[in-house]
């Protein structure tokens, strides 16, 4: 073949070696999630997420290499693995959990901004006032505490009912009392 049609198609030895290793190495991947602890992608902690991209780059390297076996990418795959499983569990420990996992931070207290940890989170007033208007509210009065978690999600505690502090807008535009 001439050198364009290499670049298209090259030769159908190294692809069909290709997808055998992409489907070994997807199997393995299988199987060893299978074996290490079920987290949802809601649940996933930043260092869930660099582990699934490790794990998708090991995969997609391999499988493509020439100069790469299997076994080797399965080396690779079953070293991450076991890794994320480790520090997983070792977060239980307060120094390790402190080092892995990001601090909470309050971003409304009583209906008042919290400006210096919405900074720390890299949010915007306007990104505040999104996450907001989705949980029902105009803006921070009313709401209790309002709170970035470690996972990166947005909780919104309102005043219970009946208590002084909370004279902002309900929830979905219902009154108080």
């Amino acid at each position: 073949m001439n050198g364009f049609g290499d670049a298209l198609i090259g030769d159908w030895h190294r692809a069909a070696y290709a997808a055998v290793k992409a489907l070994a190495l997807f199997l393995t991947a299988v199987v060893a999630f299978r074996l290490t602890e079920r987290r949802t992608m809601a649940e996933f902690a930043p260092f869930d997420w660099v582990a699934a991209v490790a794990v998708g780059a090991i995969v997609g390297r391999t499988a493509t290499a020439s100069d790469a076996s299997w076994l080797t990418g399965a080396a690779a795959l079953l070293a991450l693995l076991a890794a994320h499983a480790a520090i997983t569990r070792l977060r239980f420990l307060p120094v390790v959990g402190r080092l892995v996992d990001p601090p909470i931070r309050i971003l409304i207290r009583d209906g008042h901004v919290n400006r210096r940890d919405l900074r720390r989170c890299g949010l915007t007033e306007a990104d505040l006032d999104s996450v907001l208007h989705q949980h029902g509210y105009h803006g921070p009065a009313g709401i209790h505490l309002a709170i970035f978690e470690a996972k990166g999600a947005v909780s919104i505690l309102p005043y219970p009912p009946g208590a002084t502090g909370g004279t902002g807008p309900r929830p979905h535009g219902r009154p108080r009392g």
